[in-house]
């Protein structure tokens, strides 16, 4: 499981100081990037082949708001690989209170849109 802390700045939250809903995806984009860095995928060099990572459904719960100044962890660990597409469950937690959860599905396409299989080499990774 990857765990990628963030804090909870004024910008992230709306009129009544909670967390605006839509950063919560913005939250856990930012923890599955730094997830396949640490992996040791290049997503640039991904990219140069032709190859990108796209979000093809989120399906998201929330559970209590975050505020202002919050310290939150996001937790990311893979629940199913397939040859097309990769599934992951996200977390947003504030110690032991969860904030927020997702299952988010991600698949490789061609820099035309074109769905691709997974690189082996990716597979491999994960």
């Amino acid at each position: 499981m990857h765990q990628f802390p963030i804090r909870v700045y004024y910008e992230d939250t709306d009129m009544g100081g909670v967390v605006y809903y839509a950063n919560y995806l913005r939250f856990i984009e930012r923890a599955r990037s730094d997830w396949v860095r640490n992996l040791g995928n290049d997503q640039n060099a991904m990219r140069d082949a032709g190859l990108i990572w796209v979000v093809q459904r989120v399906e998201a719960d929330y559970r209590v708001p975050a505020r202002f100044d919050d310290e939150l962890l996001i937790e990311t660990e893979v629940l199913k690989v397939s040859p097309a597409r990769l599934i992951m469950g996200q977390r947003v937690m504030r110690g032991e209170t969860e904030i927020f959860q997702a299952k988010v599905t991600v698949a490789c396409v061609t820099a035309q849109g074109k769905p691709q299989r997974l690189p082996a080499e990716i597979r491999a990774l994960l």
